[in-house]
Parts: C-alpha cells; sequence; structure tokens
C-alpha cells in the first residue's frame, strides 16, 4: 500500500471518531421491521417512513431508532 493511501486511511478513521463534522441533509433506508420491511426517508429535516404508526402519529419506532443511532449527527428535530 503507497503513503498516499495510509495517509487517507488514518484521516478517514480520524474524522469517523469525529461525528460532529457530519450533518445528513437527506438519505433512504431499509429498515428490517419484526413483521415486514419499512422505507424510510430522510429530507430537509423531517423523517418519512410507510409503516401505519407514523401514518397517524409523524414518529415511529423505526424513526426514532435511527434518530438514536444517528444522534449527534442529525439536525436537531422539533417536537
Amino acid at each position: 500500500m503507497d503513503y498516499g493511501m495510509i495517509s487517507k486511511i488514518d484521516k478517514a478513521k480520524r474524522y469517523a471518531d469525529e461525528r460532529e463534522r457530519i450533518r445528513f441533509k437527506s438519505f433512504m433506508v431499509t429498515f428490517e421491521g419484526k413483521n415486514n420491511p419499512h422505507s424510510l426517508q430522510f429530507d430537509h429535516g423531517e423523517w418519512h417512513c410507510d409503516c401505519a404508526f407514523f401514518q397517524t402519529r409523524g414518529r415511529c419506532s423505526h424513526t426514532m431508532a435511527l434518530e438514536i443511532i444517528l444522534e449527534g449527527m442529525m439536525p436537531e428535530m422539533v417536537t
């Protein structure tokens, strides 16, 4: 492995430890639920999930789980 790649790997490891550098704007996720897979989308600060609970409440266990996993990397959510 060349020196340039070694330095990039080291830099990537430092960045991975500095999660505050990362802010998500939009992405899509498939969440393997207990009964069915669910499609989630985060776009411009808002979550969307195709599960029935989200449709009536605007939050669900799938979106909350991702909020926990991505804590500190997402914009503050208004509740």
